[in-house]
């Protein structure tokens, strides 16, 4: 569960040249159509998506974002010296940035932060909240689908590197193919003397996974239900919400969770002029989680042109941080 992430399921072509509404369309007719039927979850992120992942990020069940930001401050002072002074960071995804205040604390005279992320309204919003608190840092944010090309602005000639950092394990809502074609496009924007920082979700007990994916509180269901409300309200679809759940489990032999949101019964769905049929039970996958060992991690950098440098843990293992060097050919 991260922001601004990728198809559940393997890519669909993608037509920059599309506006962005008859895009989402287009993808929620071709998902909707799938046998079985999918959605891809980079379309969690409207303001009001944007604003419950935020919330789960803060709950009991969800560790990932605490046990990062735990690992992430005991070892920033390393980090820091592994990236070096007069860098740019690159963050894809970028949500609230919340673990970016830290980094950006901790760095030597960073020349800009370049945060990319799909919701505009919620980009903007923090990127000003980081203007605030570092105003000697040039912000300069990027309102893009980060899982197709997009270009940094200019930047100063006294940048030592560009620096990509992933946190949040949104690295695992690609299935491992499409992971390691990201993470190449990531090698090509941070170029030859380029880094990545890396935050990755390891493999675990699976009622520690199940347990974060379905919160008592059920904000992870707001969430995921959400997205059927979005495409009410952008699409003029009539998805009844009382006739949906939320589900997400850990799928062991594929080292991932899904989230699903099921059908209560038997039903048909119109999105504009189109009806789609749903039996008792059937789902639509909204997202996939994949979770990874750290030499899974380490050959799908090596895979995309990157060597890793330093592996950080928290004591149970639940987390790792990773930061990759650019290989040059």
């Amino acid at each position: 569960m991260s922001q601004n992430t990728a198809p559940s399921q393997e890519a669909r072509p993608q037509d920059n040249n599309l506006p962005e509404k008859e895009e989402f369309l287009r993808d929620v007719f071709a998902g909707l159509q799938e046998t079985p039927k999918s959605l891809p979850c980079k379309y969690f992120y409207d303001a009001k998506g944007s604003q419950l992942f935020d919330q789960i990020t803060t709950l009991e069940a969800y560790y990932p974002t605490r046990t990062e930001l735990g690992i992430l401050q005991q070892h920033l002072p390393q980090i820091a010296d592994i990236i070096g002074p007069n860098a740019i960071i690159v963050e894809p995804g970028s949500g609230s940035s919340l673990k970016t205040h830290l980094l950006l604390k901790a760095l030597y005279q960073p020349t800009a932060y370049i945060p990319v992320d799909i919701s505009e309204e919620h980009l903007h919003i923090a990127a000003q909240s980081l203007r605030q608190q570092f105003p000697h840092i040039a912000i300069s944010p990027i309102a893009a689908d980060y899982t197709k090309p997009f270009s940094l602005p200019p930047f100063p000639n006294t940048t030592q590197r560009i620096i990509a950092y992933y946190p949040g394990s949104t690295l695992g809502n690609f299935p491992p193919t499409q992971a390691i074609h990201f993470l190449s496009r990531l090698r090509e924007v941070v170029g030859a003397s380029g880094g990545l920082l890396l935050g990755v979700d390891r493999k675990k007990d699976k009622a520690v996974l199940e347990h974060a994916y379905n919160d008592p509180e059920g904000v992870t269901a707001a969430f995921n239900l959400n997205l059927l409300v979005r495409i009410n309200q952008e699409l003029g679809a009539d998805f009844k919400l009382e006739q949906f759940a939320h589900d997400a489990f850990y799928n062991e032999q594929e080292g991932r969770i899904e989230m699903h949101l099921r059908s209560k019964q038997e039903q048909i769905v119109h999105v504009q002029d189109h009806r789609f049929a749903f039996a008792k039970d059937e789902t639509i996958c909204t997202e996939y989680s994949y979770k990874y060992s750290p030499e899974e991690v380490q050959q799908l950098g090596q895979q995309a042109g990157f060597q890793q440098k330093c592996l950080w843990s928290d004591p149970q293992d639940y987390f790792s941080l990773y930061f990759f060097s650019a290989v040059t050919a």
